[in-house]
């Protein structure tokens, strides 16, 4: 697999590079700039994953905060710099829905395959259960709800409170499991064996380094065939959002979620489903809110109502499944059906 990664970077970087120069035609590069990313993720996860072993869980959490989303976010600034909000609302709806619902599926059903019965912590399930509730439920609702009596500028405003909210809620969230509460909630399978990282410090920050500025030049490409993409395919710009720009923006994540519960190490699996999820919800979107500020468009927390009722229903179909700490390859699918409906709802709009 990681030749395979190999081989796509240094093929798909310079063709992005050609393409994106020579203005070749926009739908055959539209899936060189995807295939590109998802390689160029790889390497993102890789050397955060050697940089989180070297520093410690403490400081390896905050930089797994930091980048676990790193490709979603760049792709999302230089879609808001396009001026193409809605893209960045519907990749943030599909961020939600792919986390929580194809790559917990996926976990659970392809772990459940190999193993009859898997557990995870119940203490960590639970207190992410009270943060997805706050983040969608409340944080994305309430917007939705006000903004039906309010003005364009009253809305932007309830939307940076909020988002400010969010980012403090979200560092305090961060502070409580990795400072004040480490290890108070322990799980019998948590104390995993000592791990070497793949890379040195050294390396693993240079190749994050050139990763992250390969991904924001071709980011910016990939964001420019939005338009041609969808007027060829029939796609809406909802659909381009939720489904592909959520896929190919956390490519990296999903793939390791899977080999982890492959190994029965469902507590990671979980964290990088169900974390990511919150890092969209609680951090980047917020984020996203306030760098939007800087471009001509502004972005509110206004999400349109099939995104909203796709995402309360994805949160509250998690909670149900993995509230008990348990789970088999039929909640996997169950997971799995209710993304496959999603998908069929958003591509018929």
């Amino acid at each position: 697999m990681e030749r395979i990664f190999f081989l796509l970077t240094v093929i798909g970087v310079p063709l992005s590079v050609a393409g994106s120069l020579l203005h070749w035609p926009a739908t055959p590069m539209f899936v060189v700039y995807c295939v590109t990313i998802i390689a160029l993720a790889s390497y993102m996860g890789r050397a955060t994953e050697s940089l989180a072993i070297v520093a410690g869980p403490r400081i390896g959490g905050l930089l797994n905060a930091t980048f676990g989303n790193a490709v979603e976010l760049i792709i999302s600034i230089f879609a808001l710099k396009a001026g193409l909000v809605s893209v960045v609302l519907a990749s943030l709806t599909g961020s939600v829905l792919g986390n929580l619902l194809l790559v917990a599926g996926l976990s659970f059903f392809v772990g459940g395959l190999k193993y009859k019965r898997q557990s995870f912590n119940v203490y960590d399930a639970r207190h992410n259960s009270g943060l997805l509730t706050f983040a969608i439920l409340v944080a994305f609702v309430i917007p939705e709800v006000f903004s039906m009596t309010m003005n364009e500028q009253k809305t932007l405003s309830l939307s940076i409170g909020i988002s400010m909210i969010m980012i403090a809620l979200y560092l305090a969230a961060l502070y409580f499991k990795l400072v004040t509460h480490r290890g108070v909630y322990q799980h019998k399978e948590d104390v995993e064996e000592h791990e070497e990282p793949e890379w040195s410090k050294g390396k693993a920050m240079l190749i994050l380094a050139l990763a992250t500025v390969a991904v924001a030049y071709v980011s910016e490409s990939l964001v420019h065939t939005f338009e041609v993409v969808a007027h060829s395919f029939g796609w809406s710009e909802l659909f381009i959002g939720v489904i592909i720009v959520a896929i190919v923006g956390n490519a990296a994540e999903h793939a390791s979620a899977i080999i982890m519960a492959y190994k029965n190490k469902m507590n990671v699996a979980v964290e990088i489903a169900i974390g990511s999820t919150l890092q969209i919800a609680m951090f980047v979107a917020p984020v996203l809110v306030l760098v939007s500020l800087l471009f001509p468009t502004h972005m509110a927390l206004v999400f349109t109502l099939p995104e909203l009722v796709a995402m309360v229903t994805a949160v509250l179909l998690t909670i149900v499944l993995s509230n008990d700490g348990d789970t088999n390859w039929f909640e996997g699918a169950t997971l799995l059906g209710a993304y496959m409906i999603m998908g069929i709802g958003f591509y018929l709009l």
